[in-house]
């Protein structure tokens, strides 16, 4: 079976086509700047790869694009777009309807759609997608992978937020947690490296990117995550703040004039590493770190004291962890963060091999770093969220 898997962003489709289940990429590809006149495609396979600029008017636009780039021969992936046998689309958030994957039918969008005011800069996206699919390719079955499916496990103590409890009635205001399709895949990815059954591990997953969020995984089970009613919560980001005190928006809001927008914006576009560095790309805090700049040994050292705090937290919570797993972008490439990581939990038995940090980033797969003694294992597993979309997506259409 081919699955086509697509992740829409507000001005950007991924999208990858597998054969299932043997698991064979077909093609990969983006879609970029989605509304403007001067729109990125770019897509490649083993036998191929092109990259266009023309206009991409809207998300039907860009899926219309998309199917004809993957019927072109000279990609060899498919002759007719009627071989696609499913769909998987990412969607990132589910409420508390959701704890698993699901085949989309009307109920499931009008979940989506009650839970845009959730997540305004990504359901919408991804029930464009969905609808497009629906025009194009009528009676091709679709399937939802929700961001927070996978930490509806967590217990009530754990998401519930210390405010009178008829916002929680009224707006289901709680902890939901996100990146879970990617916290589940490195989980059983690292269960296999540590050779346990995934219901005897205890496991710390980092999910860094320009989103960051950390997760306790007991059993397979995600039973806390840092991020929280929205992405914004938690650790430091590439834009977004992380944890702070709620009463620095109110002084802001009454010292600076700020409007609920502008802080908004403020949190959420102008924070993180942008805010304290003046820039968001970790590739250049590294440079800079290595090079003794003052300023981003203080942003990378914060970045991981904040992370450190997390990570102690959680093996408290699981009463000691068996791993900690770090993946997505900056948690794959980033051996200064997980060289400082280390040094702060040198206390818990942790250590890792600094020349296997330092190379690891040469590999692409899962890389066991820790050091000969550590007492708990560090591992570096690149993430895989379409495979993981495209494997629920194939257990549900075969089901």
């Amino acid at each position: 079976m081919k699955i086509l898997v697509l992740n829409c962003g507000s001005s950007s489709i991924k999208f990858q086509v597998l054969k299932m289940p043997e698991e064979k990429l077909l093609i990969k590809g983006v879609i970029e700047r989605i509304g403007e006149e001067n729109s990125i495609i770019e897509s490649k396979n083993e036998y191929h790869k092109m990259k266009l600029n023309e206009p991409v008017l809207n998300h039907e636009k860009g899926i219309e694009k998309v199917l004809s780039l993957i019927i072109k021969p000279e990609f060899k992936v498919m002759n007719d777009i009627k071989e696609i046998g499913a769909i998987g689309h990412r969607v990132v958030h589910g409420g508390e309807e959701f704890s698993d994957s699901v085949i989309i039918n009307e109920k499931v969008i009008d979940v989506i759609k009650s839970t845009i005011p959730l997540a305004p800069l990504h359901n919408p996206a991804n029930l464009k997608g969905i609808l497009a699919c629906r025009s194009e390719l009528p009676g091709i079955p679709q399937i939802a992978v929700f961001d927070t499916a996978f930490h509806q496990t967590l217990p009530d103590y754990a998401f519930r937020y210390a405010i009178p409890k008829t916002y929680y009635e009224r707006h289901k205001i709680r902890r939901y947690g996100f990146h879970g399709t990617s916290h589940k895949y490195v989980a059983g990815i690292g269960a296999e490296i540590l050779r346990k059954d995934i219901k005897d591990t205890k496991l710390i997953t980092a999910h860094l990117g320009n989103g960051a969020s950390i997760s306790a995984i007991q059993g397979g089970n995600s039973i806390d995550t840092s991020m929280g009613f929205t992405p914004l919560e938690g650790l430091i980001m590439g834009t977004r703040s992380g944890d702070l005190d709620p009463a620095i928006l109110i002084f802001l809001e009454k010292n600076e004039n700020l409007s609920a927008d502008d802080i908004d914006q403020l949190l959420n576009k102008r924070s993180g590493v942008l805010g304290l560095f003046g820039q968001n790309d970790m590739r250049i805090l590294e440079e800079k770190y290595y090079a003794g700049d003052a300023l981003a040994i203080f942003v990378m050292t914060l970045y991981a004291y904040r992370l450190v705090k997390y990570i102690g937290a959680y093996n408290a919570v699981l009463g000691g962890a068996d791993a900690l797993i770090y993946t997505a972008g900056v948690g794959e490439n980033t051996p200064p963060l997980r060289e400082l990581v280390a040094k702060f939990l040198a206390h818990m038995g942790l250590s890792i091999n600094n020349e296997l940090n330092n190379k690891v980033i040469r590999y692409g797969e899962p890389v066991d770093i820790s050091g000969k003694d550590s007492k708990i294992k560090t591992l570096v597993i690149p993430t895989n969220e379409e495979l993981a979309i495209a494997r629920d997506t194939c257990i549900l259409i075969r089901s």
